[in-house]
């Protein structure tokens, strides 16, 4: 992409142009994204989540509420979200803050999730510490038994999150080290500025 390309007057649309053209050119999980929470110690955890829905209210992703990241949110709801594709040398940031999705969404995304994946909801208490993987098949065999038929129902525990960005950098790989970046933040009417940084 040349330097001077100009990007669309929407984060939003500038972004579905780009996973578009991730989803051509990146070999596994073009939906991939780093999530980055705060806990109520200060420090600081990141790991990959899959990007499970988009629009222009914000980015959802799906977990145990109960898990660290469930924990972190839960005393500091902001979050910065990064996904970076290396085929096409490019990378976005999105910084946000995040609110519960309805039951009505997360009992939708959930229902369309393989069977293991449903029961594997129940087995998991995630980010707790696991003895032995054995104990994990108990539980997951457990819940087996527990729902021999497909209507497993949703974990109060298990829902999503919608991230609502109040910021976003686009980063664009260029010779030299001569990268481009732009920045999308909101002016006080709720029109997204853009504004390019130094590399």
């Amino acid at each position: 992409m040349p330097a001077d390309t100009p990007l669309a007057a929407s984060p939003f649309k500038q972004f579905q142009a780009w996973m578009a053209e991730a989803e051509t050119a990146e070999v596994n999980d073009p939906n991939a994204m780093i999530l980055a929470t705060v806990g109520a110690d200060g420090q600081p955890s990141a790991r990959a989540v899959l990007l499970k829905g988009m629009d222009e209210r914000g980015f959802v992703f799906y977990t145990n509420k109960e898990s660290r990241k469930g924990e972190d949110l839960a005393s500091n709801p902001r979050v910065c979200l990064l996904f970076y594709w290396k085929s096409l040398h490019r990378q976005i940031r999105i910084e946000g803050g995040v609110e519960d999705v309805t039951d009505a969404e997360a009992d939708a995304y959930y229902a369309s999730r393989p069977r293991i994946s449903r029961l594997g909801a129940w087995a998991s208490q995630q980010s707790r510490p696991l003895a032995e993987r054995g104990i994990l098949e108990e539980r997951l065999a457990e819940a087996e038994r527990r729902f021999p038929e497909d209507q497993i129902p949703r974990p109060a525990y298990w829902s999503g999150y919608r991230v609502m960005p109040t910021r976003f950098e686009f980063w664009q790989d260029m010779p030299f080290r001569l990268h481009d970046r732009t920045i999308y933040q909101r002016d006080a009417g709720g029109i997204w500025l853009q504004t390019k940084l130094f590399p």
